[in-house]
């Protein structure tokens, strides 16, 4: 229902987490996107053409690469960005058609789940991610699930019995944090069962969904110029739902595994995933949905939800496909501890407002995926974005050194 990929693999840098997954030997497959252009289906019914997709893709990529070149230009400020919307207006090439808008979708929802009209270019175009440890992707199908990795890291420092669970007195689980009091003595936390906490120093890893929700009360309230910029973050949501069938009714074999449907309407029930090569014989299908059609699709019934995708997938397959015996649908935004899954750089952000989201405010610290410099979104940002808040505390501690320097919004 979480994070699925180690993104960012086979680059000129060794990834953390996929050096995590090698280690713990996480079973995994390489996610292979190259046959869209012969995987891609009508509204109505039917494939499009193998060429006509390809042109729309290679017209996506060259407007992508214009995109590259033009990021280049811009001040490192990032006052002068721009959204990847306007870039496209500025090559002249904005998704109109169902086909069209489908290959823009996959292209940056199906990334950023939200779209170029809201994504800011400089931080996205091109996205360090792929250029710093590569562009290959791989999906970990591990009965272990990919939690793993958190539990890998969480043993070097967390006390474990002699069966490897964890056991460690100072992990507090199932409380909800609704209050943080801060001064210059310390910390005071109060949960929601009344319980309360003193410590010397906080570290809040809450995602920025949460921290714009009415959660957590800091008290005193967090100064403006911090409020403002974690509003002004957006906190995605990105719904990966699951479909199981009696029997299989899709394409099989190489290059099968990924596949689009264009509708009129940009993001309907889009890109689709089975998993015969990670789950054989399972029979599953995932569509992945984002941004509004997920705010939707969460306030309806998963019957509703099952009826909408069983009449788009009766247009790509035919009516006599079995019907879905179970789904999944995950409520990411509706969790009060969640409220989306990841966030994306949004145009109006600059590098200023950023070190704004990550600043301590006194003994109150900040990490999370939202706080890392170059990777938010992924896994490997909110590892590496551990690893900074964590020694900018220490340093703090250890050496005195607390002041957190803001670079003027022009630098």
């Amino acid at each position: 229902m979480g994070a699925n990929w180690v993104e960012g693999v086979n680059g000129p840098q060794l990834n953390p987490i996929w050096d995590m997954a090698n280690k713990l030997r996480l079973r995994n497959f390489f996610s292979d996107f190259s046959n869209l252009s012969a995987n891609t289906y009508k509204q109505g019914g039917g494939l499009y053409d193998q060429s006509e997709v390809e042109k729309a893709i290679d017209l996506a990529d060259g407007v992508h690469a214009a995109g590259e070149k033009l990021t280049q230009t811009l001040p490192p400020s990032g006052r002068e960005d721009i959204s990847v919307l306007t870039m496209q207006r500025l090559k002249n090439q904005v998704p109109s058609t169902p086909l069209d808008m489908v290959v823009d979708y996959y292209t940056y929802d199906y990334e950023f789940a939200e779209p170029p009209r809201v994504t800011s270019l400089q931080n996205t175009v091109p996205l360090p991610t792929f250029s710093n440890f590569g562009e290959d992707v791989y999906f970990v199908a591990d009965q272990r699930g990919y939690q793993s990795v958190v539990y890998h890291t969480a043993h070097q420092f967390l006390k474990s019995d002699k069966t490897g669970t964890i056991c460690d007195r100072r992990l507090m689980l199932n409380k909800v944090v609704r209050e943080i009091q801060y001064s210059a003595r310390g910390v005071t936390v109060k949960t929601e069962d009344g319980s309360v906490y003193k410590a010397d120093y906080a570290m809040v890893s809450a995602s920025v969904g949460v921290l714009q929700s009415e959660l957590i009360k800091f008290k005193p309230d967090l100064p403006t110029w911090k409020i403002l910029a974690i509003y002004q973050f957006d906190m995605a949501v990105y719904t990966k739902i699951f479909l199981k069938f009696p029997s299989k009714f899709w394409p099989e074999g190489n290059s099968t595994q990924f596949f689009l449907y264009a509708n009129e309407r940009r993001g309907y029930y889009g890109v689709w995933q089975h998993f015969e090569r990670e789950y054989p014989g399972s029979n599953v299908l995932l569509v992945t949905v984002t941004d509004e059609e997920s705010r939707r699709i969460e306030q309806q019934s998963d019957e509703d939800t099952k009826a909408e995708i069983m009449q788009v997938l009766k247009e790509m397959f035919g009516k006599n496909i079995p019907d879905a015996t179970d789904i999944l649908v995950p409520r990411w935004w509706s969790n009060r501890f969640f409220k989306g899954t990841f966030s994306n750089w949004p145009i109006g952000v600059n590098r200023y407002e950023y070190d704004q989201i990550r600043a301590p405010v006194g003994r109150v610290y900040f990490t999370g995926e939202h706080t890392s410099e170059h990777y938010n979104g992924f896994v490997h940002g909110a590892y590496l974005a551990g690893i900074d808040s964590a020694n900018m505390l220490i340093k703090c501690m250890k050496k005195g050194l607390c002041k957190f320097d803001i670079k003027a919004k022009d630098a």
